[in-house]
């Protein structure tokens, strides 16, 4: 990937955290959302600290408190099944406001929120700290299948292009005067949707094929080889390792 592909959750900066490399901040994110969510649900306290550390990790990064607010919000469609597991739980209940509460559903809508908000929130400071070149290009450091790494890379490189190619396609049905306003209007936008299909498809081939003939044979060559310090290993590991002994207590308390 091109550098000039940034991401909209990414925050340029100098910090600490974004000198880190960017598989230590993935196995980092990736240990401490496990420890999250292995903690009892009853050790409320707990949930408390791994904010507290999450904001530490912020204000390391240098990363506002509003700007990581305003990005959580991405989770607010995945939260409504859990809203309703109060309603429709079984087992014994609680009379909240003249709203009978299952006590199980209570308890699985704050296991869901707590531990969920804790993860989104560790991910979007990940994103926030890293880009999306070196996001990539820490997953294959990390072993992840590069076929996998491979689509994704392709799909972030390529979803401007998409993007920009419905634009266009846009104004050319505005320039025609064509304009949806109901039901008898999507045959057009089906014919759309099938054209923008073809030519991906047919970019994607042309590019397979420019590739072929650059000598690609399956796997992308790793530009950035640079061996990882002991150091750098401990800083990205401090917040894991905070966590677990919050998890530990939270167990033995």
């Amino acid at each position: 990937m091109g550098a000039g592909h940034a991401h909209k959750l990414y925050r340029h900066g100098h910090s600490p955290v974004h000198g880190l490399p960017a598989h230590c901040k993935i196995a980092a994110v990736f240990c401490f959302v496990l420890v999250v969510v292995s903690t009892p649900r009853e050790a409320l306290w707990a949930f408390g600290l791994y904010a507290a550390l999450l904001a530490l990790a912020a204000a390391a990064a240098r990363v506002p408190a509003r700007f990581l607010l305003t990005r959580l919000l991405i989770e607010v469609p995945f939260v409504a099944f859990a809203v309703l597991m109060p309603f429709v739980a079984e087992g014994p209940r609680v009379h909240v406001g003249g709203l009978s509460l299952s006590t199980s559903g209570l308890w699985g809508t704050w296991n869901i929120l707590a531990k969920g908000t804790l993860g989104v929130a560790a991910s979007v400071l990940l994103a926030a700290t890293t880009e999306l070149r070196e996001l990539l290009q820490g997953l294959q450091r990390l072993r992840m299948p590069p076929l996998l790494v491979q689509i994704a890379s392709f799909m972030i490189r390529y979803g401007d292009v998409i993007t920009d190619e419905m634009r266009r396609m846009r104004i050319a049905r505005l320039s025609r005067g064509f304009e949806a306003r109901g039901v008898r209007h999507w045959g057009v936008l089906a014919k759309s949707a099938g054209a923008l299909f073809i030519r991906s498809y047919e970019r994607g081939e042309r590019v397979h094929l420019a590739m072929v003939s650059r000598g690609y044979t399956g796997t992308m060559p790793v530009l950035d080889a640079a061996s990882v310090t002991r150091a750098q290993w401990t800083r990205a590991a401090a917040l894991p390792l905070a966590a677990l002994a919050v998890c530990l207590l939270g167990w033995t308390l």
